[in-house]
């Protein structure tokens, strides 16, 4: 599981990237979860929160480009 500060470490593909991955990841473990049992439910926590935590590093970026911008 990574870190809010690895993910900050990232440049902006890399976080791109990671969170598709994540993203389809995801997908694949709530449809596995439907059809059949999952052997870590753990699994869909984890990837939930991974794709906030990038979601939000994402976001700050964005405040600190706007605000630096103006």
């Amino acid at each position: 599981m990574m870190r809010a500060t690895e993910l900050r470490e990232m440049s902006d593909e890399q976080l791109g990237l990671t969170l598709k991955e994540t993203c389809e990841n995801f997908f694949r473990l709530r449809i596995q979860a439907q059809t059949e049992r999952l052997d870590a439910p753990s699994e869909l926590r984890k990837s939930r929160r991974l794709i906030a935590r990038i979601k939000t590093v994402q976001r700050e970026r964005e405040l600190k480009a706007a605000t630096s911008g103006t």
